[in-house]
């Protein structure tokens, strides 16, 4: 008959390998990230961009726009 000790979990079991940590470490901060993103992307509007009259494809303008603005002179910055 064997001993008590012997049928424990074996020195392999998933929860003893530090692998699999960094794999569950990795994916919850991808999923935390995501979220992240989202809440941030909810909070600031999406401000509306002059298109075309040419139409869109899946909301993307077909042709760009005409260049009527002036461009910001040398040096400066947004």
């Amino acid at each position: 008959m064997q001993p008590h000790a012997d049928r424990a979990a074996p020195h392999g079991a998933w929860y003893r390998q530090p692998i699999a940590w960094l794999g569950v470490l990795v994916f919850a901060a991808s999923i935390a990230g995501c979220i992240w993103i989202i809440a941030v992307g909810q909070r600031h509007a999406d401000v509306p961009v002059a298109t075309p009259a040419h139409g869109t494809v899946f909301g993307v303008p077909t042709s760009t726009l005409p260049k009527t603005t002036v461009p910001a002179p040398p040096g400066s910055s947004l």
